[in-house]
């Protein structure tokens, strides 16, 4: 297996070098969280959350795009919908903002995205999918990649052809997750299925789903040998997730996962640059990922009420470094 992932697209050649990647995820994957997300994975390739292309034609949700060449590491761009011409105007807008790749939306659950036709909708409309892949891949020099699932409702319906019919079409990878639309994120990711679809494609595979941690990941790989992994729910609330999984399958030592004290560090840090970038509303943003990375350790339940509840950033600061003290207080005695 290539230590390297190489991707060609009509006018450039990519290459990624981890084969750990962090999936686009609603309201999580922003600038401020790939970036700390990058503290950890400097060489992985990241994502913008999902973007309407609709929308993004029309100028709405530009900020997600906004600036993404002055980002370290690669970023790739994912949008989703299912409208040919909107979508490659899109891919086009994302190109000249800098995206190192244009992914395709065609596995998301949701159902205010699949009932308009967009995201794991496109496995029942396959021809239009298949639309969809040729004229991004006409629109942008980029190589362009799609994200889907094993099926609608069940995984008898020949999956198989339809990742063919995108490879032929000018996708250059394919991440599946190992559900099918119906099962959302129930039951179990399935690998074995993954690992089928691998021995199928000549492009690169990505599996996806029920990797939360180095021995997920390295089982996966046993399992599908794909050639790398997305890694999507298993990220919240520990943004060295990524860093700590390449280095366990890259059979590196002594991977430094934080402490309870620089865990909470790192939610100030956070919490801060989120009041910078969006004011009073920061806040609000921060309390999931406050709820996501406050747990584990003595006292976690109770300061993470605490702070969820706390009425602006001075509070949550001043509750964090009183447990900060506290922790050092009791490890004093300890020692």
């Amino acid at each position: 297996m290539s230590s390297v992932i190489t991707l060609k697209g009509r006018g450039v050649t990519k290459i990624i070098k981890s084969k750990v990647m962090l999936s686009p995820l609603a309201g999580v994957t922003d600038k401020i969280f790939r970036k700390l997300v990058r503290k950890w994975a400097p060489d992985s390739l990241l994502f913008t959350e999902m973007i309407n292309a609709t929308s993004l034609k029309k100028g709405y949700g530009t900020q997600k795009i906004k600036q993404l060449e002055l980002e370290k590491g690669p970023i790739g761009v994912q949008i989703f919908d299912n409208r040919p011409f909107a979508i490659s105007e899109a891919a086009k807008l994302a190109e000249n903002s800098g995206a190192f790749l244009i992914d395709i939306n065609m596995g998301c659950p949701v159902k205010k995205i699949s009932r308009k036709g967009g995201g794991s909708a496109l496995i029942k409309d396959r021809l239009l999918a298949i639309e969809l892949v040729k004229r991004v891949s006409k629109a942008v020099n980029l190589p362009v990649t799609v994200k889907t699932r094993l099926g609608w409702d069940n995984k008898k319906e020949n999956i198989e052809d339809f990742l063919l019919n995108l490879q032929d079409s000018g996708a250059t990878m394919i991440t599946i997750h190992g559900r099918t639309r119906k099962q959302g994120f129930s039951g179990s990711s399935d690998w074995d299925m993954i690992g089928r679809i691998k021995d199928l494609l000549e492009i690169p595979v990505i599996a996806n789903g029920d990797i939360k941690s180095p021995e997920d990941a390295i089982n996966c790989f046993k399992k599908t040998n794909a050639d790398g992994l997305m890694i999507g729910r298993g990220i919240l609330g520990s943004p060295w997730t990524i860093g700590q999984i390449d280095f366990s399958i890259k059979k590196l030592k002594d991977f430094k996962e934080p402490n309870i004290e620089e865990k909470l560090l790192l939610i100030i840090e956070h919490l801060d640059e989120l009041i910078k970038e969006k004011g009073d509303h920061g806040l609000l943003i921060a309390r999931k990922h406050i709820s996501w990375t406050c747990k584990n350790f003595p006292g976690a339940i109770s300061l993470r009420h605490k702070l969820v509840r706390a009425i602006d950033a001075d509070e949550v600061k001043a509750l964090i470094n009183k447990t900060i003290e506290s922790l050092n207080t009791d490890q004093k005695i300890l020692t």
